[in-house]
């Protein structure tokens, strides 16, 4: 049956839902990350490698994935990803009992998360006008914000009722939901005839590095996601540790609440954040958001780590400047490339983004064995390294200067670069 034929607002919101459905579990084991080490015996790296490889596997498996709807409707491939997170979820909750098949688990959700996320956008891109294109974007950045914000508190309920085990089942069941929705009712648009003309190169990916502007929004994209993921991957246990150390446990606003919260700050932060780049100006809207991370991720273990509500007040704050570019940057990667190599150009923006994602976690989890386990100096440490990161890529950000996309304020009198 062919699918009913929608405004492209209809398609942003019939997409939009599916991402809050296939993308909810994806958070629920750095949610329950502080009972599942004691439960598995792992070390902080252990736990590290278990957050990363969800990453890792996004990683490889975006250049093919998203690239491949440069020459095949995009909706077939986010089936294919929307499959592998039901399986993933699935196998997880069925079968995982320890470091190895915790990883092989999360390592095939990550490739369904490397299906679905840029794919999506994709599916959006290639059927939504210029004018609708940025606000599009920043629909979809607070769907999966609003659904990965809502994971960690989901992780806790349903773990807290029936078990981890059962958390993850019905993680798979809402990614099959996703999977239906979007069967029936996204259309199958091709990619843009262009991509298939004589001399176009479904993976030759050098046209895409030599885009100056899109290779800037994606190396900001990088270390943003590092930023990012170490806070999500990590935020529950740190905030664990502080409630612990200086008792204050016993308080309603619990680290998987905290965390939920940050999430809602961060995807208000996101949509805001691009409204606030096509008024102001992307590259001074994303220059003031890393600043902001500097000083904050520079701060916050040392200081967070003296007092409950300061660690909770400091991290709603750092989830809000962590976020204010988030869009912005992908808006400006996809509003920066070539339209016949968007898919392309999504997928090196995404891979250096969730290689970054990839580390972050990971860094974070070494850092603290490194300095003998958890404690204020180890934290410290941790976000300091995130915060000398970050000052690197603002470095670069300034140095390369991407250009404005249609619409930002002082776009017009840019001339156009590559």
């Amino acid at each position: 049956m062919a699918a009913p034929r929608l405004s492209g607002a209809g398609l942003v919101a019939v997409v939009c839902a599916a991402q809050v459905l296939v993308q909810i579990g994806a958070f629920f084991w750095p949610a329950l990350l502080p009972s599942m080490m004691p439960l598995w015996r792992l070390t902080n790296s252990e736990a590290g490698w278990i957050t990363g490889i969800f990453y890792a596997a996004y990683m490889v498996a975006v250049p093919v994935l998203v690239t491949l709807t440069d020459r095949v409707p995009a909706k077939r491939v986010y089936l294919f990803g929307v499959g592998c997170t039901i399986a993933g979820h699935l196998l997880f909750g069925i079968a995982a009992e320890g470091f190895w098949s915790a990883l092989a688990t999360r390592a095939l959700a990550g490739v369904g998360w490397a299906g679905t996320y840029m794919t999506g956008l994709k599916l959006l891109a290639d059927q939504v006008d210029e004018k609708l294109m940025s606000r599009a974007v920043a629909g979809h950045a607070a769907s999966i914000g609003i659904s990965g914000a809502l994971s960690y508190s989901c992780a806790s309920l349903l773990a807290g009722w029936h078990g981890w085990q059962f958390a993850f089942t019905v993680a798979g069941a809402s990614a099959l939901a996703a999977w239906v929705l979007v069967g029936l009712l996204a259309p199958r648009a091709l990619p843009p005839a262009s991509a298939s003309g004589e001399g176009f190169k479904l993976f030759d990916f050098r046209p895409v590095f030599r885009n100056r502007s899109a290779m800037a929004y994606a190396l900001g994209y990088c270390v943003h996601t590092l930023e990012m993921n170490a806070l999500r991957g990590w935020g529950v246990a740190f905030l664990g540790y502080v409630a612990i150390s200086t008792g204050g446990a016993e308080t309603l606003l619990t680290p998987t609440v905290v965390l939920t919260a940050l999430g809602l700050i961060g995807t208000a932060a996101s949509v805001l954040g691009n409204e606030a780049a096509i008024r102001l100006g992307r590259r001074k809207l994303i220059t003031l958001a890393m600043l902001g991370s500097i000083v904050v991720a520079g701060s916050i273990g040392f200081v967070g780590a003296l007092s409950y509500p300061v660690a909770v007040v400091l991290l709603l704050f750092y989830g809000l400047v962590v976020w204010l570019d988030s869009s912005s940057l992908t808006a400006g990667a996809a509003g920066t490339a070539e339209p016949s190599r968007r898919g392309a150009t999504l997928a090196v923006h995404s891979t250096l983004g969730y290689a970054g994602g990839f580390v972050g976690p990971l860094m974070i989890g070494f850092i603290l064995d490194l300095a003998g386990g958890m404690s204020r100096v180890a934290w410290g440490l941790s976000f300091l390294a995130v915060a000398a990161l970050m000052a690197l890529a603002l470095g670069l950000f300034w140095i390369i200067r991407p250009r404005e996309l249609a619409g930002d304020r002082g776009a017009a009198s840019e001339r156009p670069q590559r």
